[in-house]
């Protein structure tokens, strides 16, 4: 899929990657929407994008945001599920956690798919970007509900191409290692497991070197764009020998002070 002259939709845009995809996006000629908890009205600027105010756990705000974009750009041709959060916590997770996690990191991954994927039907074409992270393939060492839920995005994604893959719907995971976002940055400075992990577990990269990533996946319409091509190797040692795997992540697990991001 090229981008150009598309109307492409992005949540979790005010910032990391989303904001990385917006701009790569722009540049390649798409027709943007930006959406965030708070409007990304600055950027929206910027690219002379249209900015929506959407909180995606809400399946009300979802519909809202789809039903703006298409009045003011028309029809969706890309929808890119980007927004995620991290809640840092294992076994200590309370049900909230586990509950915002849940509805953030997959249902908004539903909504958006009930939302726009009509539509493409009735037009015959149409595709799905979902941000689900490396660890929705591997895991997350320090944070289980982030490694569940990113599994359970990449296993919808999953579900959607099998059934829609014939008729017109193009369907994406993105799923990078370490980058260079908040997020990540936020964790370690705070000394998180799961993100010292993910500084160990190899290179940090930028946000536009995801973006750039994106468009070479979106391109060649791949189901797996992996800005770190290492994940796949980790993906396949998992399969193969998954007892060898998981003595490989505890070492991980054994990061026990602050290292700096670098490249």
């Amino acid at each position: 899929m090229r981008v150009a002259g598309k109307t492409i939709v992005i949540t979790g845009a005010a910032g990391g990657i989303g904001t990385a995809l917006a701009r790569r996006f722009h540049a390649e000629g798409g027709r943007l929407c930006l959406s965030d908890r708070q409007a990304p009205t600055e950027l929206a600027a910027e690219l002379g994008a249209f900015a929506v105010a959407a909180d995606v756990s809400i399946e009300t705000d979802v519909q809202n945001l789809v039903a703006a974009a298409e009045a003011e750009l028309g029809p969706i041709d890309l929808f890119c599920a980007n927004a995620g959060v991290a809640i840092g916590h294992g076994l200590n997770a309370t049900d909230e956690d586990w509950a915002v996690a849940w509805s953030v990191n997959v249902m908004s991954h539903v909504y958006s798919a009930r939302a726009v994927v009509p539509g493409m039907l009735e037009r015959g074409h149409g595709y799905l970007l979902h941000t689900c992270s490396a660890a929705g393939l591997l895991t997350s060492l320090g944070d289980a509900p982030y490694a569940v839920t990113k599994h359970g995005a990449v296993a919808f994604a999953e579900w959607l191409a099998a059934t829609y893959g014939d008729r017109g719907i193009g369907v994406s995971v993105l799923c990078p290692q370490g980058v260079r976002t908040p997020m990540l940055t936020r964790g370690v400075d705070a000394g998180d497991p799961a993100a010292l992990a993910v500084v160990a577990a190899g290179k940090v990269i930028e946000p536009e070197e995801v973006a750039d990533s994106v468009i070479d996946g979106l391109d060649a319409e791949r189901f797996l764009i992996l800005p770190h091509p290492e994940v796949a190797t980790f993906q396949q040692r998992k399969a193969s020998d998954p007892d060898r795997w998981l003595a490989g992540v505890r070492k991980l697990m054994k990061v026990g002070r602050p290292v700096e991001v670098q490249d």
